[in-house]
């Protein structure tokens, strides 16, 4: 899938489990989703990964997300810490920020909202679950919503 401007966008997803990831790859690439996709496996990882620090420092090789997936249970600094601090963060604020999580806890997705995520999705059983998932994902994210223009250095 290909975003309808010319500005390729990339994918960023924060997740501990690798089987999670393995799936994910796998069901965006059934569903014909090429984009750039990037892994972080904690919430240190992530926050370097989106200040640029070591060893992401390389912003053409580890661009700014045109959004991110975000689990919110990993080690070092959970999700909900790393959607805070993103949202708080004037350069990182607008990156849209889908919650995909095991919890279906109210309180999860209450708290996920208020701290400015753009979606909450609660991560399928199945995989084909997740193949339905990422292809709503991909056909929301990719095709149809206008998405902001993120600046690597502001």
């Amino acid at each position: 899938m290909t975003h309808k401007t010319s500005q390729p966008i990339h994918i960023l997803i924060a997740d501990d489990d690798p089987d999670d990831c393995l799936l994910l790859t796998e069901a965006l690439r059934e569903c014909s989703v090429n984009n750039q996709v990037h892994f972080v496996h904690d919430g240190e990882q992530l926050m370097d990964y989106l200040h640029h620090r070591p060893p992401y420092e390389d912003a053409q090789k580890y661009p700014l997300p045109g959004f991110l997936l975000l689990d919110l249970n990993m080690p070092r600094k959970d999700g909900r810490e790393a959607l805070a601090e993103i949202k708080s963060d004037q350069r990182l604020h607008s990156i849209p920020v889908v919650v995909l999580s095991t919890s279906s806890s109210r309180e999860d997705v209450l708290e996920s909202y208020e701290s400015g995520a753009n979606a909450y999705l609660t991560k399928p059983t199945s995989f084909s679950g997740l193949r339905d998932v990422a292809q709503t994902l991909g056909r929301y994210w990719l095709e149809l919503a206008e998405l902001p223009v993120v600046h690597q250095n502001r």
